[in-house]
């Protein structure tokens, strides 16, 4: 079942799948011929690969759909295994149509090559936090001396974990953030808000007390006034 689109396009293995599709498309000249131009621009090919992908994904095993660092040993090592007996016919026809490959069993090797680094990515182990660290604050974007903020807040982890908001390598997810940015994000929500809400920078971007916050933090200076 192929579910709802809308769905798909939170799961971050889906995205990543799209991703390595992707990767692997624009190796190709075919796409950049003048026959296809209209595919080979920006938007036509996001529209092209999350058609693809769509197609894939509603023909996987379970095991792929939910595959993480976490449950990595329930994926088989041996690629060759992997089922592709119901591979989307349309999927077929399209690699064939655009000369991507050359038949049906082609098409299964490409297919195999994309899950490859599907299975490579969406199982890689998380970053250890300190090689994260940036040199602008992640919500000023001063270049001051940085904190480390728990994107999903230490006392909340165990919560976390037996409610399954978040699998266990994103625990020790952070960003770096000056010390009046990192006091302001613990004063606009609970932790257990930002366990739930705001797990990464880009949802802590979109609350309008944030962006206004922001804002006005990027204008001033830090430390004491000379003169």
């Amino acid at each position: 079942m192929l579910g709802n689109p809308a769905k798909l396009s939170e799961s971050p293995q889906f995205l990543i799948l799209k991703d390595c599709l992707a990767r692997r498309l624009l190796s190709f000249p075919e796409l950049q011929n003048p026959t296809h131009a209209q595919e080979s621009s920006e938007p036509e090919l996001r529209d092209f690969t999350s058609y693809l992908a769509q197609e894939v994904w509603s023909t996987l095993p379970t095991a792929y759909l939910e595959a993480s660092y976490e449950n990595k040993s329930h994926i088989p090592d041996d690629l060759d295994s992997i089922p592709l007996d119901s591979t989307s016919g349309s999927f077929i026809d399209t690699l064939v149509s655009y000369g991507i490959v050359s038949d049906a069993e082609a098409s299964q090797t490409f297919l195999r090559r994309v899950l490859a680094e599907y299975l490579t990515d969406v199982c890689a182990p998380p970053p250890v936090w300190s090689s994260t660290r940036v040199k602008e604050c992640e919500i000023c974007e001063r270049e001051i001396p940085l904190t480390y903020h728990h994107l999903i807040p230490r006392s909340t982890h165990a919560k976390a974990v037996k409610k399954k908001w978040h699998p266990t390598g994103m625990l020790n997810s952070v960003a770096w953030l000056c010390r009046p940015c990192h006091t302001v994000v613990h004063q606009v929500a609970t932790n257990e808000e930002l366990a739930l809400n705001y797990h990464s920078v880009d949802l802590l971007l979109q609350r309008e007390d944030i962006q206004r916050w922001g804002r006005y933090a990027s204008k001033q200076r830090y430390g004491p006034r000379r003169g």
